[in-house]
Order: structure tokens, then sequence, then C-alpha cells
């Protein structure tokens, strides 16, 4: 399904179309972020018993009709009301399509399952925010809310066709035959703690630089406008890669994933810190840190529906939230770091240094955190 994220490049247009100051507009992406990770358990509690497929069609629909809201309305309250919505929508649908696609393979296939799905994700985050903000361009920000409303129809085509009419209700660990409070209670675990706060931190340092592409591209490198979505583009297509090649490890060899990908990915933002004046090593950097980040968040996330194998209908919940705290997080800290001295580049340190946090972390506990297939944290 469409995520928001491509509203990002569309602030300026909106605030001139609704006569309100730049920084209200930018309300409307906060307003998307706290909706993701308060709408994630949420929405995942409320929807936990009903059929996945069913599910996943209501919440496509109401993402779909936010979207025309959005398109015709001339009040910005009722944009700003249309955005928490959305965020429901969105992360209701990708909760419970992480549940679903877990309850659909064997035990130790969750990362492929995962790497799929996030693959699509990743599509429509990162490549969408460039793709969002050129169409913006050209037609206007309406144009690009309908755009969204009809790209709709074929995500409701493919969980029609995609997700079977029983899917999950064959488990042995039915929502039914779980509670709801025992779900949460897996929240407890050291190792469920653990793994979702090295999400959130790789995620955050993804989205730190990411969203701070473009003074990069346009003040630090010297390059044109026009090469702003080319740039996010190049880190979207290698982002999916890196989702994908991880799903082919993340069962099985989790610890080599992160234990490779978490130092070269250190390496690759000081690397960018420090040559992003260099038009070639910006391009080249954007293709390995787009897949290094990806490959090693997907990881950690996986290993987040691992250690919440308690929790049938939620598991997808806590992952989700932990990308979203990671995804808005991370633009937030970045944001401090613009009047420093390092200027555009504060965030390409702010992600080198939520890296670094992570390693510190993640890798003293390695076995702890990717322990062989079928053993989770006590």
């Amino acid at each position: 399904m469409p995520r928001g994220a491509v509203l990002a490049g569309l602030v300026p247009d909106i605030a001139a179309s609704f006569d309100v100051s730049i920084g209200s507009a930018g309300f409307l992406t906060s307003a998307f972020a706290a909706g993701m990770i308060v709408g994630t358990p949420l929405m995942a509690a409320l929807a936990r018993r009903w059929p996945a497929r069913t599910t996943l069609l209501f919440f496509v629909v109401m993402f779909a009709v936010t979207h025309i809201v959005g398109a015709v309305t001339t009040s910005f309250a009722v944009l700003l009301v249309t955005r928490v919505i959305a965020a429901l929508a969105d992360a209701g649908f990708l909760a419970v399509a992480l549940r679903a696609a877990a309850a659909l393979v064997a035990a130790d296939r969750k990362g492929r399952a995962l790497a799929v799905l996030l693959s699509g994700t990743t599509i429509a985050t990162v490549a969408g925010t460039p793709g969002g903000a050129l169409l913006g361009t050209l037609l206007g920000y309406r144009a690009t809310f309908w755009t969204i409303a009809l790209l709709c129809i074929p995500a409701a085509i493919g969980v029609g066709k995609g997700i079977p009419a029983d899917a999950g209700e064959s488990m042995p660990d039915t929502p039914a035959l779980v509670s709801l409070r025992t779900e949460f209670a897996q929240l407890t675990k050291p190792g469920l703690i653990l793994v979702i706060l090295l999400a959130s931190l790789v995620n955050a340092a993804t989205f730190a630089t990411f969203t701070f592409l473009a003074p990069i591209v346009t003040g630090t490198a010297g390059l044109g406008e026009l090469w702003v979505p080319v740039v996010l583009t190049v880190f979207g297509a290698r982002s999916f890669v890196g989702v994908t090649l991880a799903g082919r490890f993340s069962d099985q060899r989790p610890g080599i994933v992160i234990a490779v990908c978490g130092p070269v990915l250190l390496l690759g933002w000081i690397a960018l810190a420090t040559q992003a004046a260099h038009p070639v090593a910006l391009l080249v950097l954007a293709f390995t840190q787009g897949a290094l980040s990806f490959a090693l968040g997907s990881t950690v996330i996986t290993r987040v529906l691992y250690e919440a194998e308690g929790a049938p209908t939620m598991g997808g919940a806590y992952a989700t939230a932990a990308l979203n705290i990671g995804a808005a997080g991370g633009p937030a800290i970045a944001a401090t770091t613009l009047g420093s001295h390092a200027g555009n580049l504060g965030p390409v340190w702010a992600s080198s240094f939520l890296v670094a946090v992570t390693l510190v972390i993640a890798l003293p506990l390695l076995r702890v955190i990717a322990p062989r297939v079928g053993q989770v944290i006590r």
C-alpha cells in the first residue's frame, strides 16, 4: 500500500494552497508519524480477531478514502485529520500484513516473508518520496493525493488474490487462544525490548540522512535540483536490493548480517559525511548506504518477529512500531544538527552516531540478539 512519506516533498505547495506557514504545514508529516507509532499497536489490537484478508482490504479502502478527502478539502484542519486517519490505516495494514506473512510461511522462514513485504514498503516509502514530489511540482499536491488513492486499487486486488480467506486461522496460536494481556506481556521480555531498541536506532539512522538528502545534493555537492529525485531514487533502489538480499540470510544467519553490515554501514556514513561534496562519491555512497541500511534494518526487525512469537497478532505491530519510531525519531534528531557547524552534513553525522550506538549495544550481545533459529531470549 502506498505510504504517507510522499507528503514530505509537498509541504511548500500545501502551505501556499491553504495560506498557512511552512512550519504549520510541516505538522502534517508529524501527524502522520505520530499516528503510525500510536496506531500500530492500537489498530492491531482492535483487528486481532478479524480475518487477515478482510482486515487488509478494510485498511486499503480506509487509506484511499482519506486521500480522496485530502485531495478535495479546502480546510487545513480537515487535511490534518485525514493524515492521522491515513496513518492509522497504514499502521494497521502493515501490522496485520506482517502477522499474515509470518502465518503463511514456516517458522524458520519469517525473514524471507518479511523481506518480501518490506521490499514493497521500501519502494513505496523511499522511491515514492521523489515521485510524489515530482508529481506535486508538475501538477500540484492534489494530483499526488489522487494518484495515491488510485494506487490503492492494485493494492486491494493484490490482497484479494494473494491472501487466503482463512490466513492464520488454522495456526495453533490463533488469536482466540491467546489473550491480549498475554500478547502485551511479551513486551516485558528483555530480548524483545532489546531488538526493538536496535531496530529503532538503525531506522533512525537511515531516515535521519534520507530526510535531509536534498540540501546535501544541492548545497554540499552543488548539483541542480533535478538531481534530488535522482539521488533519492538511487538510495531507494539499493534499499530494495538490501532488503531482498537480507531476506535470504536473516532467518538462518542473522548474526553474520549484523556483524558485517553494521560496521560497514558506519564506515559508509562517515565516508558520506566527509566526501559528500564530490558528486560521484555521493552517488556511489547513496547506493551502498541504501542497501546496507535496509539490509541491517530488516534483519533486526525480523528478530522482533522471532522474539514476539508469543504474540501472534501483536508481533507485527511491535515490529512496525520499531520501524516507525526510528522513521520519526531519526529526522527529529537530525534536525537539531542543521544549525551546528556541520551544516547540511549534520544529519549524516547523526546517522553515524546512531549506528555507532547500535553497534556498541549489539556486537557484545550478538549471540543473544541473533541465536539459532527457534531460540529466543527468556
